[in-house]
């Protein structure tokens, strides 16, 4: 079995640096080869650039703009009437995905609009968000970059996101149906919506595209205490032959980052 990959959130990690071009920088010299965030944009994208080539870690994940934070917006992938706002936020991940090498863009849901029950809008919105990935589908596929819709957990991290569970996630990628958009797998938040890991990473691993980790419920490091046996879900990873990145996207618990990173060198001193 190949060992198991993994990149640095920077959104998440070395947060001790106010800049991402400088965690960039941090991330490669505490060994990572590969960086992901999710919002990159209030960064100048040549220092960006200039990190990347001068670090040579790969960019492996960017999320869509979230829209107006202030508003309270998390994406607009399903937001009824911001189809126009979606594609423009398409563009400009693209534009820094295009930049950075990044073949990856997680294509953000958002949330059920203020004043709204869920029940009442998730068929609008549900076929707002087909028509999206639709259309982003094949913008991407022209690029070589693959889609990625990821189900955050309504219970601890956010009530109003519209994408809830794995199961929602694959009902809404059949109907897409396009090879080039797949499942980003939380490990965190389908923990918390779902549990029954094994058979959900068994059932959905063909369409997983991508893979996150924190430690359950307090989104820390993998090794803390927690829920979750991560020696065991690596191992499982292994055994499907997963071969993409896992992005470490936790809150360090104590300490800086450098500190916390004691489970990944356990991982790999094993792993060899």
């Amino acid at each position: 079995m190949a060992p198991l990959k993994f990149c640095a959130n920077i959104s998440w990690l070395f947060t001790e640096l106010p800049d991402f071009s400088q965690r960039m920088y941090a991330a490669a010299s505490a060994g990572f080869q590969a960086v992901e965030a999710a919002w990159l944009y209030d960064t100048d994208l040549q220092d960006l650039q200039r990190a990347k080539e001068a670090t040579e870690v790969e960019v492996v994940l960017i999320n869509t703009p979230p829209g107006d934070v202030k508003a309270g917006e998390l994406g607009l992938g399903a937001v009824p009437g911001r189809q126009a706002e979606f594609r423009r936020g398409l563009e400009l991940a693209l534009k820094y995905a295009r930049a950075l090498g990044c073949k990856r863009i997680h294509l953000m849901a958002g949330r059920v609009p203020v004043g709204s029950h869920r029940k009442d809008v998730a068929k609008e919105m549900e076929a707002i968000f087909v028509q999206n990935l639709s259309y982003a589908a094949d913008i991407l596929s022209k690029e070589g970059i693959t889609g990625l819709i990821e189900p955050i957990n309504t219970r601890i991290t956010d009530p109003r996101y519209f994408l809830d569970s794995p199961h929602h996630a694959a009902a809404i990628l059949e109907k897409v149906g396009k090879t080039n958009i797949k499942l980003q797998m939380d490990v965190f938040h389908w923990q918390i919506m779902d549990g029954n890991l094994t058979q959900n990473i068994e059932k959905y691993f063909p369409i997983i595209g991508h893979v996150q980790i924190a430690q359950v419920p307090g989104r820390n490091e993998p090794n803390t205490a927690g829920e979750l046996n991560y020696s065991y879900l690596f191992n499982t990873l292994e055994k499907h032959g997963y071969q993409g990145y896992i992005g470490c996207e936790y809150k360090p618990l104590v300490g800086s980052t450098m500190e916390g990173l004691g489970w990944l060198k356990d991982y790999c001193t094993h792993s060899k």
